[in-house]
């Protein structure tokens, strides 16, 4: 398995705020600075990175600094992560504006992966048809992320249609999509990662690793939580999974590279104990 690292701690995720009056722009965004995030990772020992929509596309015009900054620290871009409400036909086109032009840049970088959240929560309550559109847009993003030699991949999300089991179950039923598990938000939602992992071994092919507590609620550092990560590399390891592992923490009260550095310890002394290293 390859260890990569998410640049979302520097700094912390906002949606850039051009999108409250254009949809097509609502693009994530680590609110740091890119270049540092990028040499903290590296030394704290990764062999890869995921960027957001936005950090990425903030590159579109000078792709060629992003490819200098990811040869200097020797990272390789593993993904690209994005979202939609994909429930709402009227803004679904300018969603896939955004979509289709992150999967092409990451394309053109050498990226393997385009994961994808969302599936809005109506304030009226969701409908069996919002399931129903979600899945046609996922299938969508498979198409687009086939056009651009990238491997697609929906990842469960607290605050969407898709939290815990059930729903999981519901969404996996009518879309081809990849299934992406964050071990984090899966658990905070009733779910038992070790065992969604162990069902969908045949759709997995690209993993977020996190930790959390639940009294008081956070998200952790990997082995700082209440996650019993053995159980999910095993579980892993059992269905042969060989992919890349990427660890993702939202915000960090200390130097973003410390949690880095925190969790990529706890990840090696976990793989050597479970024998994959």
């Amino acid at each position: 398995m390859k260890l990569s690292c998410h640049t979302i701690t520097w700094g912390g995720v906002v949606g850039h705020p051009v999108g409250v009056t254009s949809v097509k722009n609502l693009f994530y965004l680590a609110n740091g600075s890119t270049e540092q995030a990028l040499a903290d990772v590296a030394a704290a020992g990764y062999e890869g990175v995921e960027l957001f929509d936005g950090n990425l596309v903030e590159y579109d015009e000078r792709p060629e600094e992003l490819e200098r900054l990811l040869a200097e620290t020797g990272l390789r871009l593993v993904g690209v992560y994005s979202g939609a409400n994909f429930v709402f036909p009227d803004i679904l086109e300018e969603e896939f504006w955004r979509i289709e032009k992150a999967a092409g840049l990451a394309s053109r970088l050498g990226a393997e992966h385009l994961v994808v959240g969302g599936g809005a929560q109506r304030a009226r309550g969701t409908t069996e048809e919002d399931y129903d559109r979600l899945a046609e847009a996922l299938d969508r993003v498979v198409a687009v992320a086939e056009e651009h030699g990238l491997a697609a991949s929906y990842h469960p999300h607290l605050s969407t249609i898709v939290e815990g089991p059930e729903q999981v179950e519901k969404i996996l039923g009518r879309t081809r999509i990849n299934f992406c598990p964050d071990t984090a938000h899966l658990a905070a939602a009733g779910g038992d990662p070790a065992e969604l992992i162990r069902r969908y071994a045949d759709r997995i092919v690209y993993v977020h690793l996190k930790d959390f507590t639940a009294e008081p609620f956070a998200f952790l550092p990997l082995g700082s939580g209440d996650l019993d990560l053995e159980s999910m590399l095993d579980a892993l390891a059992a269905v042969g999974y060989d992919g890349w592992l990427t660890v993702e923490l939202d915000e960090f009260a200390g130097a973003p590279v410390d949690a880095a550095r925190e969790s990529r310890q706890y990840l090696d002394s976990l793989l050597v104990r479970t024998g994959v290293r």
